[in-house]
């Protein structure tokens, strides 16, 4: 018994009085310093999860300006123009910051080019939903990403799936239409908002499969894809934002010279560009478990808080259908992750684990 307590209180003191362990750089720091680290870290990518999530809603509600693609447009260009900084910054203080070297590549670019049709589609169909839906019901209504993942999977794959992860897409599929039906009780449902948050599901899926395929031509860098991917993305978005007519919108602008108005678009798209970093960072000092677990927590901390805000008034049925959501994609996490530990895999080096995102990135919500 006392030797039990000895161990107890020897566990305790290293905690507190600085016994090292080593972080994921392998460099010597105590456990709290480790804990507090790691909370940085994941409240830092809910902070700028969210507050991406809210600015967007924010710039899509204008009802001045109706021109969706052009907020989109105009976030991507923001990401480009990070893009050429941080190399520049890289330059300029090399132990400071770490960003690839890129140089346009032609080639690279027409190689990337079909991710970046992609690409495109899920971030506009994305903040379409959010524009319709709100944020209260974005979880929701951009909740069938994990099942069209095991569709797809299987289609363009021939990749199966066991019995416990499609029990959780099950579930996953019941509160979506659980939620629909009791947002639309509510008088608030928007059936284009639902149909724009299934396509958006779908693209998020076909993005993750096309970004493996591309990965190589861009040597495998995270940074290296985020930039070919949108300045592709400027140039295919420009034919868009003039056959939609969003160009009469913009013309017609009231507050087009407005300082305010251009700021709150470009931190959008600062926002956009820093989630890519803020969820390498996460993976990078959790593990793509931890951070998809990470992101289920978040998403139900932010339906809370848009219906604080909102001041609505939301049934037991609509919260069971967000609940459900949320646990069915958590579900689905661990199940994966038990049978990815069941198959051999090949551990990359820790000076890889940046490049370990997950299938939501750029200008998108995770």
């Amino acid at each position: 018994m006392n030797r039990t307590q000895l161990k107890r209180s020897s566990i305790l003191r290293m905690a507190l009085a600085g016994s090292e362990t080593m972080n994921p750089d392998g460099d010597g720091e105590t456990f709290i310093l480790r804990a507090v680290r790691i909370g940085a870290v994941v409240a830092l990518y809910w902070f700028v999860s969210i507050t991406m999530v809210f600015l967007n809603s924010y710039l899509l509600d204008n009802r001045e300006l109706d021109a969706p693609l052009f907020v989109t447009f105009y976030q991507c260009l923001v990401t480009v123009g990070l893009c050429w900084l941080m190399q520049l910054l890289s330059k300029v203080c090399p132990g400071l910051i770490d960003f690839p070297s890129v140089k346009f590549d032609l080639k690279t670019s027409r190689e990337v080019l079909p991710l970046s049709i992609v690409f495109i589609s899920m971030i506009t169909f994305n903040n379409l939903c959010l524009k319709y839906v709100g944020v209260a019901f974005y979880t929701v209504g951009r909740s069938l990403s994990t099942v069209f993942n095991v569709l797809l999977s299987y289609i363009i794959l021939k990749q199966t799936t066991s019995l416990q992860a499609i029990m959780c897409c099950g579930v996953i599929l019941g509160g979506f239409w659980l939620g629909v039906d009791q947002e639309g009780m509510t008088g608030n449902l928007s059936w284009t908002g639902v149909f724009f948050g299934v396509v958006a599901s779908a693209c998020v899926s076909l993005n993750a499969i096309f970004t493996k395929k591309v990965m190589p031509a861009v040597e495998g860098n995270i940074w290296k894809l985020s930039y070919y991917n949108n300045i592709n993305a400027c140039v295919l978005f420009l034919p868009l934002i003039l056959l939609f007519g969003e160009l009469g919108s913009l013309a017609s602008f009231s507050r087009s010279s407005d300082l305010k108005f251009w700021g709150m678009m470009t931190l959008g798209g600062v926002f956009g560009f820093a989630i890519g970093y803020v969820t390498g960072l996460q993976i990078k000092f959790t593990s793509p478990l931890t951070h998809n677990v990470s992101g289920t927590a978040k998403a139900c901390a932010q339906t809370v808080i848009a219906v604080v805000y909102n001041s609505s008034s939301k049934s037991l049925l609509w919260w069971t259908s967000n609940m459900m959501v949320l646990v069915g994609s958590s579900a689905y996490t661990w199940v994966k992750s038990l049978e990815m530990k069941k198959t051999p895999q090949r551990v990359p080096p820790d000076s890889a684990k940046e490049k370990l995102l997950p299938e939501e990135k750029g200008n998108l919500e995770v």
